[in-house]
């Protein structure tokens, strides 16, 4: 076995997801939407398993798909892509990362991540033969600062992992923090490896910027995409890379033995969903939106010190003020006797020195849904034992 893998602990979205079943909870901790996905997306994947071709297709993509990659973000973020040579598709956003930092990494490479981070970032990188070096960051902005990159990126750093929009604080960095990290790495090796998942999932009349929309990034960055939390089809496991084509290769020599390919009526679904108009996209944010001023509002009258969330689908809860210090414990107690999960934001992070007063809450479902869990909240919020 590779003990890397065979000793890693059951992580803490599984475990508060079995105690949400267990207790019969209302599950806030996993980050899916209630609703099924647009129609229409849903409709061309279904024809194109009935008309359309069902065998391997272009291990880099469909050339449909990844021309409306391509004039996406000629449109949304104002960058060029070359569709042929700078444009990979891939069964998800985490097989994109696998095969980023697989691809880019050699044995005793550094890379800079921030924390809190994306569970899978640490095994990863530790996979590849990586040393991580890693910065904090704390609430409530959640922002790096010049001092924060010097001391991190040297001679030696490889790779440097960025979350923007991040899950789980909801931040959104503005061009000014990548133009920052930019300069940083300017004389050294590296290459920034850019998680954009909630690219679209920001909000308040925020616009996201793409580290490939920063001139100085354009040919050293690498840019993950996904569907999934484009269009809340998370199942749908389709997720892109765009990069300058030197580092496209490296990232497709890896894909090519990880997934290989992705299914083609999902392309050809997907394709169609990226050509829709504006209207979609703003539409989803509102609505997203929506959804979180409705439950941030709740938490602030139920009591809860809630921390702003600028993007993604979650907000995240300062339980301090309530007296607790573990949010490990809060939550499992949480679950239990109010029967609400969320998941503690101290998983997010590695070693001892986390931030461990900080709870992340899901707010991407129904009002019914929202409503309910709210009041289970509110009745548990003043509750010593929590």
């Amino acid at each position: 076995m590779n003990p890397l893998f065979a000793n890693l602990p059951t992580t803490i979205f599984e475990e508060m997801s079995q105690l949400a079943r267990t207790h019969e909870a209302i599950n806030l901790g996993q980050g899916f939407p209630d609703d099924a996905g647009p129609e229409d997306v849903r409709r061309k994947a279904a024809e194109a398993v009935l008309d359309g071709y069902n065998q391997y297709p272009s291990m880099m993509g469909t050339p449909e798909l990844r021309a409306a990659i391509a004039a996406h973000y000629a449109r949304h973020q104002g960058f060029a892509l070359d569709a042929a040579s700078e444009v990979l598709v891939t069964s998800g956003a985490t097989e994109a990362l696998a095969a980023s930092i697989l691809g880019l990494v050699a044995p005793g490479d550094e890379v800079v991540i921030f924390e809190p981070a994306y569970d899978a970032y640490l095994p990863l990188i530790r996979q590849a033969g990586g040393v991580p070096r890693i910065v904090k960051l704390a609430p409530p902005e959640w922002r790096f600062t010049a001092a924060d990159l010097a001391a991190a990126i040297g001679p030696k750093t490889a790779l440097v992992i960025i979350n923007n929009p991040n899950n789980p604080a909801g931040a959104v960095w503005p061009r000014a923090d990548l133009e920052l990290l930019a300069d940083a790495i300017a004389g050294t090796p590296a290459v920034v490896v850019a998680d954009e998942v909630w690219e679209h999932v920001v909000f308040d009349g925020r616009s996201h910027v793409s580290v490939l929309a920063v001139p100085a990034l354009r040919e050293r960055a690498v840019k993950i995409g996904s569907a999934g939390k484009i269009f809340s089809l998370t199942g749908w496991k389709v997720g892109l890379v765009a990069a300058a084509p030197p580092l496209l290769r490296a990232v497709a020599k890896t894909h090519q033995f990880l997934t290989f390919t992705t299914a083609p009526n999902l392309q050809a679904a997907v394709a169609y969903g990226l050509g829709k108009d504006d209207a979609y996209f703003t539409g989803m944010r509102a609505r997203l939106q929506q959804q979180r001023d409705f439950f941030t509002a709740g938490l602030r009258d139920a009591g809860y010190s809630v921390l702003p969330s600028a993007g993604t689908y979650f907000v995240c809860v300062d339980i301090a003020p309530l007296g607790a210090g573990d949010d490990q414990t809060f939550c499992r107690r949480l679950v239990a006797e109010a029967g609400v999960a969320a998941i503690p934001v101290s998983a997010f992070f590695s070693g001892e020195d986390r931030v461990r007063h900080v709870v992340r809450f899901c707010f991407a479902k129904n009002e019914a849904t929202l409503s309910a869990a709210l009041q289970r909240l509110k009745a548990a919020a003043p509750a010593p034992a929590l």
